[in-house]
This record gives structure tokens, sequence and C-alpha cells, in this order.
């Protein structure tokens, strides 16, 4: 039985499936002042502008098969903190996010995972003046999200294939809720990045790259698309875990292939990087 240990259950489509038992016993306020971080990052500066202060949280419904953090999976692969020790930890940093323009960034794992928990980190951000900017793959049940992006600044969403087939085989899970989730991004005018993982034999089909181009210059919200050249940094987590590295002869992309991608946005006036 696939092991899932959160607090709202997320089916393959990314419908809400009911609470974990750890969960049941606890209160809503619990839930909002507590959850569960892999780790800090104080002094980032590839999550969003500026120097930012990332927390990665633990906790996913995804298994990439790329995924750098094979060990954010699970709630408890991470430490429990309350909000308040989030919120005293980032004020260390405030003068750096300030004069960098920069801000926090919640990352993971999934943090719409632990929505409750995320949506009080940013609420708390906003009353402070920090920018705060969510990573996310969009997979997740779309009424928790939309309380939480009422204090984001901004949303970096990972879309990892256009190709439904593509993107299970990539994921395990569907597509469809991410680009319900990217539609209501533009619905609500919420500022997006897109980032687009450029993996050789997986992602890199033009047909493939073109769909999300196209899917992409319909929204009138995203400021710009990230072509990731894929990488193997997260491989020795995998054998750590016992886990299985099926990426593990694909090589990483070269110039030629990142300059044909990012050529493929730009000729749909899409600025990409």
């Amino acid at each position: 039985m696939q092991k899932i240990d959160i607090y709202q259950s997320i089916d393959v489509q990314g419908n809400a499936i009911g609470e974990s038992i750890k969960s049941k016993n606890m209160s809503q306020e619990t839930i909002a002042n507590y959850g569960f971080i892999h780790s800090v990052e104080s002094c980032g500066t590839v999550d969003g502008p500026g120097i930012r202060f990332v927390i990665f949280t633990s906790g996913c419904p995804l298994r990439c098969l790329y995924c750098s953090n094979p060990d954010c999976r699970y709630l408890e692969n991470g430490r429990k903190v309350s909000v308040d020790e989030i919120i005293a930890e980032i004020q260390k940093y405030k003068s750096y996010m300030e004069a960098s323009g920069g801000g926090v960034t919640i990352s993971g794992g999934e943090p719409l995972f632990q929505s409750t928990f995320v949506r009080e980190i940013c609420k708390r951000c906003r009353s402070l003046g920090i920018h705060t900017a969510l990573d996310t793959s969009g997979f997740c049940d779309l009424e928790s999200a939309k309380s939480v992006l009422e204090f984001v600044d901004l949303v970096l969403l990972d879309i990892k294939s256009f190709d439904p087939v593509t993107y299970t085989k990539l994921t395990s899970v569907a597509i469809e809720p991410t680009l319900t989730f990217a539609k209501y991004l533009d619905e609500i005018n919420k500022p997006t990045w897109i980032r687009f993982v450029l993996v050789p034999g997986l992602t890199d089909d033009p047909e493939n790259i073109a769909g999300l181009a196209n899917f992409i210059a319909q929204l009138n919200n995203i400021e710009r698309v990230e072509v990731l050249p894929f990488h193997k940094m997260g491989e020795y987590k995998w054998e750590q875990l016992g886990f299985e590295y099926l990426l593990k002869d694909t090589l990483t992309p070269s110039p030629k292939q990142i300059q044909a991608a990012l050529d493929i946005f730009r000729n749909r006036g899409i600025l990409a990087i």
C-alpha cells in the first residue's frame, strides 16, 4: 500500500479524499500553527527575485523521476516547527531581503501539501511587508490552495511536461490539476513564473514544448519561463534511500538543446531564460 501521511490526502487527479489519521488528532489551531519542514536556505538566489529565505517543506504527492529531494516525500521526513519559529528566523534576514528586492520562498516537497500551515506563514510575512513566493507543482486541491494564494505575491509553477502521457510517466500523477491551477492563477491575475525542466529523451520533444508554449501564450499573468537543464544532483539521495534512479543514464541537455527549447517559447512572444 502506498504510504500517505498528510493533512489532506490527494488522489492521482488532485482531488481531496479525506484527512489522514495523524490530522484527526490535531486541532485546527495546531494544524495552522505547526507544520513539517525538511530544511531552510537563508540566502537563496535562484527561487524568485533577490535574496530569499527558502523554506523546503516535507510531504509531496508526486514521484518525479528526477526529484532532487526524494527525502521530502513524507511529513515525517521533516521536523515539526511552529510558525512563530519560522517567522523569528526569517526576520534575522529581513535587511538582506529588503536591500535586494527579495523575500521568502516556500518550496518542497510540495508546499500545498500543508496548505493551512503555508497560508499562515505567508499571512505573517505579508503583515511584515515581506515578499512571498510559492514554488509548487500545482497538483493540489484547488479550494484549499485559494486561501493560500491570497497571501502569495509570486507563484513559481513547475509544469514538468505538457504531453499528458509524458507527465504521468515523469510524476506518477495526472497533469489536469496543474493546468487547472495555472488557469486559476491567470483568472486572478497572480504574477507567475513557469519552470520547465528540460530532460533529454523525456521532455525535450519539440511538440511537447510547443504544446506548453501555446498553452502559456494564452495566459496573461506569466512573467517569464525558466528552462531548467536536467541534472542528477539528487541521485546520491536516491541511492542512500535505496530507491532506483531510473535516469542514471540520461545526459544533461546540451547548449544546442537548451537553445532550441528557448526558441520555441520565444517564438510565441514569451520571455524565456
